[in-house]
């Protein structure tokens, strides 16, 4: 199974967890806001774009050491091993590091490899045009739901484009 990704953070030079979503292949999501990170340590572009989206989605907003419990609990629940695919590497540590708070030393044991995508992936056309045709008023780009909604589908379209180009040379 493929889980999809995408965080929210303060910063590029010291980034702290703001949000983080996951999205199963099935559509299965995963969605939280930390009430803990430091509204000082966020950036301008983090200030002005990504903090006037939170709030969106009941529920969601919880410290650190709940956020690791709720996220052990998630994977518990899924019933394969997960790849967790993402479009930049900073998306894998941050989960690693929401994963491994509060005492808990393993991830878990369904949690498998990244998968990071690639710009060859990113510059196909069908992906772009699925991920950008997911964007809504309402789920904008930089909510980490709406991205993560997004680069699962942008995936999935590129995926079956290139299955048909697979069994073509295959």
């Amino acid at each position: 199974m493929r889980i999809f990704i995408d965080t929210e953070f303060t910063d590029f030079n010291s980034p702290a967890l703001i949000s983080i979503a996951l999205v199963t292949e099935d559509g299965h999501e995963f969605y939280a806001e930390r009430t803990d990170y430091s509204r000082d340590a966020c950036n301008k572009f983090v200030r002005t774009t990504v903090l006037p989206l939170l709030g969106r989605v009941p529920g969601a907003a919880c410290n650190q050491t709940t956020l690791t419990k709720r996220l052990h609990t998630w994977f518990a629940a899924l019933s394969e091993p997960a790849t967790i695919v993402c479009d930049f590497e900073g998306d894998w540590l941050l989960l690693n590091e929401a994963l491994l708070c509060g005492g808990q030393k393993t991830p878990p044991v369904n949690m498998g490899e990244k998968l990071l995508l690639d710009s060859s992936i990113f510059n196909d056309p069908v992906f772009g045009h699925a991920l950008n045709r997911t964007f809504t008023q309402k789920w904008p780009p930089h909510h980490a739901l709406a991205d993560a909604r997004a680069l699962r589908a942008g995936h999935r379209a590129w995926y079956a484009s290139m299955e048909q180009v697979w069994a073509a040379h295959g």
